[in-house]
Order: structure tokens, then C-alpha cells, then sequence
């Protein structure tokens, strides 16, 4: 009867373990907070789904969104020592309002360290007669978003990200 009450326990802390490790390795191997699609088209779905003021709005004709390149990187991140796999900023082309919207995508790894690269080279005074008044710099899985701009324009720009 010992013998078969401590097999029956042995069997019952096996399946509780199994239980449990199947549990911890699938969620280990779940990103389901990455975003998925171009960062184009999730800077497009944050300017549609931010609530932002109208007469932000009715600027965002002027804005134009394109991909980072090696040649921007120090003017729009401060540094050209970030690695990323892909990158897009928004910005208007002509205004004198402190602006732009960058996201990252980066590996899931670096994300800390690029986050901090960031804080550590941003420059809210990089326009000339004017600067930004609020610096975010946020991620979701591993996309990082960079803004500088306006108060009320960064936390609207913010919540859309983070409600993607």
C-alpha cells in the first residue's frame, strides 16, 4: 500500500512538472506583444489612431515619413552608434514646430540598451529657434518608440503606440 501511495505521488509531481515546464517554454517562446507589419504602416496607424488636436491634423499634410538612413542617423537620434534592423522618422519638411516620431525595430536583446543610447543622445534643442518640450522614448516587444515634440502631442502619439 506504501508502495503504491508513493508511485501515485511520484506520477502526480511528474505531471504537475510537465505541466508546468510546457506552461514556462511556451511562453518563453511567445512575442505576442511585437508588432507586426512595416514600421511605415505602423507610424500610419499611430497618426490615425492618436488623439491628437486639429490643428495638429491639419499639418500631417506636410509631414512625410521615410526610412532612416546612415546619413540622418546622428541628426535624428544623436549618435550613430545604434544598431537596428529597421528604422522610419516622421517629421514635417517645412515648420517651425520641434517635431518627430521615430520607431525602431531592433533585436528583441538590445532593446535596454538602445532605449538608453537614445536617452543619453537625444537633443530636444536640435531645431533651430525652437525645441521640443517633451522627450518619450517607450517600446512594445521589440519596437522602440522615440518622440520629440509638444507635451499633448507626445503622450497622444504614446498612448496610440502603446494601445496597438
Amino acid at each position: 500500500m506504501k508502495r503504491r501511495m508513493k508511485t501515485i505521488v511520484a506520477l502526480g509531481i511528474m505531471i504537475v512538472l510537465t505541466g508546468l515546464g510546457c506552461c514556462a517554454c511556451g511562453e518563453q517562446g511567445s512575442s505576442s506583444d511585437n508588432l507586426e507589419g512595416s514600421l511605415s504602416e505602423i507610424m500610419a496607424s499611430l497618426y490615425e489612431k492618436a488623439d491628437l488636436e486639429q490643428d495638429f491634423r491639419d499639418v500631417l499634410d506636410s509631414f512625410e515619413t521615410y526610412e532612416l538612413t546612415d546619413e540622418l542617423e546622428v541628426s535624428i537620434l544623436g549618435t550613430d552608434q545604434i544598431t537596428y534592423q529597421e528604422g522610419v522618422v516622421s517629421m514635417p519638411m517645412m515648420s517651425s514646430m520641434a517635431y518627430q516620431c521615430v520607431l525602431l525595430r531592433v533585436e528583441e536583446s538590445d532593446v535596454d540598451t538602445v532605449k538608453q543610447a537614445l536617452k543619453d543622445n537625444a537633443n530636444p534643442d536640435k531645431w533651430v529657434c525652437v525645441s521640443a518640450e517633451t522627450t518619450l522614448i517607450e517600446s512594445r516587444g521589440n519596437v522602440i518608440f522615440f518622440i520629440m515634440s509638444d507635451k499633448n502631442i507626445a503622450y497622444a502619439m504614446n498612448s496610440a503606440f502603446q494601445n496597438l
